[in-house]
Formats: structure tokens, C-alpha cells, sequence
């Protein structure tokens, strides 16, 4: 990177040179400048206009945001360190905005003036290497053939580094939300999936750089057009009024980049749509075929709960839950809940019951780790636990009773009404439904012996 980013210092510096030596380059751009009348207006006008073509200048501030995780943080907790974090990350990214800025300016008014306009059009020595052009025309062909291949590295390693922040990110987030298989964690895996990805788009364009323009700077434009949206939420729910108008700005110039490029090269926003489908569907597809997992990394018993298991254990030996939906939550509520179970189910006349309830939270959340709570309601006992899914939580605390106190328990349900259609998609999108099945069938995947498996009641 050092070697590329000074090889174009000295090109930019040469071209400077060379405006400044060159009798009536200096002159002559101003003049194309001022020839067509309208003054600040007639040259601002096209400026806004070509602006959408810069984008492509602003790539690899998208990789900066995504290499976030591996940037340097300090401080005694994980608050401290995501505060040093996203300081040294807005320090990373002002800095390689300030260089960029200058070299894409700079770089922008020297080939203008030195480079006949023939020369970038279609088929033209400096369509697409206007650089290269230079160093080639000014500094020699030896100079010249170094950029190329500084050009070609430089490219590879623009492609190494959005790989190392895509396997970065990956596995860390999207088998978490359930969005990949567990096995998207494993590094190499990730790395053969998008290889083949990056192998059947370059076949898909026949390596032409013109034809994958469009999908890339649409995909650089609408992250950065959801970032600067995001940011500007932020700062107008914190009160911060100029910022607010800073950043609402600069969504506005962004939509319009945005949109411009849309219509230059429609190709870019179909192609991107597509990924995006995909993603969606692979992501369904993965939650689907993962609902039956436990999707709890670990579970806590405060000390009260562990109580009330003991309680119970030392009462008659065994565990018999009984699952409620909480409503009011009151004694009332677990009176008629007790009596119904006892009247519909086969829970042992004397036997000694608690309550178990589980709070949905976030069921866009895959997996969490559950902290699992005793709460006393007049003479009812009651364990409660927040979760991303109702079935999942249910199914894992009843193995984590089994394991921990070599009893096996017993859960009491009742049927739920309705579709069993309806049941399964509100289970998916909700993380509640039909839960008695869904239990039982996490169950069985998790313990094939029939024997050891926690026992599941429904009546009604």
C-alpha cells in the first residue's frame, strides 16, 4: 500500500510539474472552464453532474468499516473498549479521507489538463488508466510498467483485505442470527463459499472492469447512504441540531449519486438485487432448517431458582413445570393455570409443581445465553427466562434440570388454537407458536434415548 500510495504521489507531483511547466496548460484549462459563460453556476452545474462518476474514488473506505472488529481498543471493559474502538476507527477513516480526498483531486485536475480528451473515450490509450497513462507519457516506460504491476497488486490487495473483513464479520455475526450454518464459524469454509462467489462473477462478466463498475459503486453507494440515514438518526434522537442538518445533507448528495448511478447503469442495481435475494433466502433457509436447535449457549439459575428446584426435589423427589403464558401474573392466574394442568394432564394428584415462563425478546436474535429466574407469586413458584424463541428455551432448561440433577422432568402444556400454519410462521418470525411439538421435536434431536428424554404433557 505504502509503495502504491507513493508511486502516485509521484506521478501526481510530475503532473503538477509538468502543468505548471508546460506553456499554456494552465491557461488553457481555464479557459475550457470559463468559455461556455454562466459563471460559478455554469461550472458548478456540470460538477454536480459528473459527481456520481467519482464514487468509484471513494472505494475502500467500505473496507475500512468493515475491518472495525480488528481495529486497536483500549480500556477495562467492553464499554470502554467499544468507545476506544469507534474513537480509533473515526480517526482511521478522517485520516484516509484526507489522503484519499487530496489524491482524487489532484489526480482528477492533472489528467484533465495533460490527457487529451480523445484519449478517454472508448477505446482510448487512458480510458480506464488515466495514471498509467501518465506515468507511461511523462516518467518512461520503465516507471510506467512498475505502476501497472504496483496497480495489479494493489487490486489484489483490495480483494485480500475485503476478504479478511468478510471473514472477520461473517462468522461472527450471521450463525449467531441464525442467517448461516453453524458451519459459516470455520474461516475456511467462508473463504471457499466467497471464492467461488468471486470465481462465478468475474466468469459472469468476462473480467470486464466496465461491466462490474455499476454493481460495485451501487454497492458502495447504498451502504453509504444506510450509514449516513443511521447517523442521522442518531444525532437527531441526541439532539445534536447541527449535526443533524450536516448529516441530512450529505444522505440528500448521496441518494442523488446514488440514484444517478441507478440510471447510468441499471445492470448495478439488478445485479445487487440479486445478491440481496439470495441472501434472504439462504438466510430463511438456514433458520428454517435450524429450528430445532437448542440456540442457547449457556444457561444461568439464580439463586432462588435453584432453590425452588431443590425445594421440589427435596418435596417428592421429582420436577413437574407447568408452561405458562404469562398475563396478569398474579395468584389468581396460577391457581386457575395449576387447576386446569391437574384437570387436563396426568400430574400426580399430590405432586409438587412450579411454573415455567419464558419471555420472547428480540426474536431476530438466534441465540443467547439464558439467565433463568425464580420468582415468588404467593404460594406459586415460578422460573422465568427471556428469549429470542419460547420452544427453544423451554426445551433447553428442561435438559439443563435433567443434567444437573439426574431426575428427569416433566413439562405440562396445553394445545394452542388456531392453524397449524399460522403456528409454525408466527414460531419463525415470532419465536412463539404451536410450542408443545416443537419441544418435544428439539427434545428428541437432543437426546436420542427415549428413556432419558424430559417428558411432554399435552391435554386439553
Amino acid at each position: 500500500m505504502a509503495v502504491f500510495l507513493g508511486l502516485n504521489a509521484i506521478i501526481v507531483v510530475a503532473g503538477l510539474v509538468e502543468v505548471v511547466t508546460t506553456p499554456g496548460a494552465w491557461s488553457g484549462w481555464t479557459s475550457a472552464l470559463t468559455s461556455g459563460g454562466g459563471g460559478f453556476g455554469g461550472v458548478l452545474g456540470p460538477a454536480i453532474l459528473a459527481f456520481p462518476l467519482l464514487v468509484l474514488g471513494l472505494s475502500g473506505f467500505e473496507t475500512g468499516v468493515s475491518m472495525m472488529p480488528l481495529v486497536k481498543a483500549d480500556g477495562g471493559d467492553a464499554r470502554q473498549r467499544l468507545v476506544s474502538r469507534i474513537g480509533n476507527t473515526r480517526r482511521l477513516l478522517t485520516a484516509a479521507a484526507l489522503i484519499m480526498s487530496v489524491y482524487l483531486l489532484a489526480t482528477s485536475f492533472v489528467t484533465t489538463v495533460l490527457i487529451p480528451a480523445e484519449q478517454f473515450a472508448e477505446g482510448g490509450a487512458a480510458n480506464g488508466r488515466a495514471l498509467a497513462y501518465l506515468a507511461h507519457e511523462h516518467l518512461g516506460e520503465g516507471f510506467g510498467t512498475v505502476y501497472d504491476i504496483s496497480t495489479i497488486l494493489i487490486l489484489w490487495f483490495a480483494g485480500a483485505s475485503a476478504m479478511a473483513g468478510l471473514i472477520n464479520i461473517v462468522p461472527r455475526y450471521l450463525p449467531s442470527y441464525g442467517m448461516a450454518p453453524e458451519w459459516g464459524r470455520a474461516v475456511r469454509p467462508v473463504v471457499l463459499v466467497y471464492t467461488a462467489v468471486c470465481i462465478a462473477v468475474t466468469i459472469a462478466f468476462g473480467a470486464d472492469v466496465e461491466a462490474q463498475a455499476g454493481a460495485y459503486a451501487t454497492g458502495i453507494l447504498a451502504m453509504m447512504v444506510s450509514g449516513s440515514i443511521a447517523v442521522t438518526i442518531s444525532a437527531w434522537r441526541h439532539g445534536r441540531r447541527k449535526a443533524t442538518t450536516g448529516f441530512a445533507v450529505l444522505t440528500l448528495i448521496l441518494l442523488y449519486a446514488l440514484g444517478e448511478n441507478i440510471h447510468e447503469k441499471p445492470d448495478g442495481i439488478a445485479i445487487s438485487a440479486m445478491f440481496i435475494a439470495a441472501i434472504v433466502v439462504i438466510s430463511l433457509i438456514s433458520r428454517i432448517t435450524r429450528t430445532t436447535e437448542l440456540r442457547v449457549q449457556h444457561i444461568e439459575f439464580d439463586t432462588r431458582a435453584r432453590q425452588f428446584v431443590t425445594d421440589t426435589l427435596d418435596y417428592d423427589g421429582a420436577i413437574n413445570l407447568i408452561a405458562n403464558r404469562r398475563q396478569s401474573g398474579d395468584t389468581a392466574e396460577y391457581a386457575v393455570k395449576e387447576a386446569e394442568q391437574r384437570g387436563m394432564n396426568p400430574v400426580p394428584g399430590g405432586a409438587d409443581v412450579m411454573f415455567l415462563e419464558i419471555d420472547v425478546v428480540d426474536p431476530s436474535q438466534f441465540t443467547n445465553v439464558l439467565h433463568v429466574t425464580g420468582v415468588q407469586v404467593g404460594n406459586h413458584r415460578v422460573l422465568r427466562a427471556a428469549a429470542p424463541a419460547a420452544p427453544n428455551a423451554i426445551a433447553a432448561i428442561l435438559l439443563a434440570l435433567r443434567d444437573t440433577t439426574g431426575v428427569r422432568p416433566h413439562c405440562y402444556f396445553e394445545w394452542s388454537e388456531g392453524s397449524p400454519l399460522t403456528h409454525l410462521f408466527r414460531y419463525l418470525l415470532l419465536g412463539r407458536g404451536d410450542t408443545p411439538p416443537v419441544v418435544r421435536e428439539i427434545l428428541r434431536q437432543s437426546e436420542r434415548d427415549p428413556a432419558r428424554r424430559p417428558g411432554i404433557h399435552v391435554g386439553g
